[in-house]
């Protein structure tokens, strides 16, 4: 089975929730499915954006991305982080090549067009999964940060959670599953929804029982339920250890994202 996994929040800043999403991505490999890390690195992003003097600033969950900024993230994302990830999984004996969009032009973007203007923002306006199949034919497991190239040369920051959902729909995932900081998508009354139809997502982002970063990820869910890929789940770092047991059995953490 083909499964992407985005990766970001506390997953990637706590040592141990690291290790245990690394081991778990290293077993479904092991288990002989092929395997995508998309990560992104808000955090370590805005902690290097402050070293330098730089406020950040964030619009419906997305950053705002002056030319500075998305240097800063080309630095960030597709160097520490991302080089990070590729050693934790090498630690574990599991080769995985790290990838930006702009690698092979595996994901090419164009300039996000909002109200206000974000910048140097884009979504990914065309695919070329044939790298991915590379690598995973010489079973490894492609480790892809959240930035890709324009048709105008210039490198674009893309969410994170868009990232995701376009390389599950380009490589025609099984599942994409995005391991978070939060232990779900949470109801009106503050409970988690262990199943969220994508018809209900934009009535609760007009009440605001969504709001900030969960818009992005479940606009990401939705796409990628409505362009072919079959599960979509957000389940909590903590948890990594049932991501094996995904498509097999019964999970009760999280929240399962369907089409109705």
């Amino acid at each position: 089975m083909k499964y992407v996994v985005k990766l970001g929040g506390a997953g990637l800043e706590n040592p141990s929730l690291l290790g245990a999403c690394m081991r778990a991505i290293a077993e479904l490999a092991r288990d002989g499915n092929q395997v995508a890390v998309v990560h992104g690195g808000g955090i370590q992003l805005t902690r290097i954006l402050k070293a330098l003097g730089k406020q950040s600033e964030f619009i419906n969950g997305l950053r705002v991305t002056d030319a500075e900024t998305r240097d800063a993230a080309l630095m960030v994302l597709t160097g520490k982080v991302n080089k990070s990830l590729v050693a934790a999984l090498g630690a574990l004996g599991q080769p995985a090549i790290g990838l930006c969009g702009g690698d092979g032009l595996l994901f090419r973007a164009r300039k996000k067009r909002t109200a206000p203007d974000l910048g140097f923002v884009g979504e990914i306006a065309s695919s070329d999964p044939r790298w991915f199949e590379a690598i995973w034919q010489l079973n490894g497991v492609p480790v892809l940060s959240s930035m890709a190239l324009g048709f105008d040369g210039e490198y674009y920051n893309v969410n994170a959670d868009e990232m995701a959902a376009a390389c599950a729909v380009a490589c025609r995932a099984d599942a994409l599953v995005f391991l978070t900081d939060v232990p779900g998508v949470k109801g009106a009354t503050g409970e988690v929804l262990r199943w969220l139809s994508i018809d209900q997502i934009a009535g609760m982002a007009a009440t605001s029982v969504i709001s900030g970063g969960m818009l992005p990820k479940l606009g990401a869910c939705r796409e990628a339920l409505l362009n072919g890929v079959k599960r979509v789940r957000i389940l909590p770092a903590e948890a990594a250890s049932s991501l094996p047991d995904l498509c097999s059995s019964r999970i009760a953490h999280g929240t399962e994202v369907m089409v109705a």
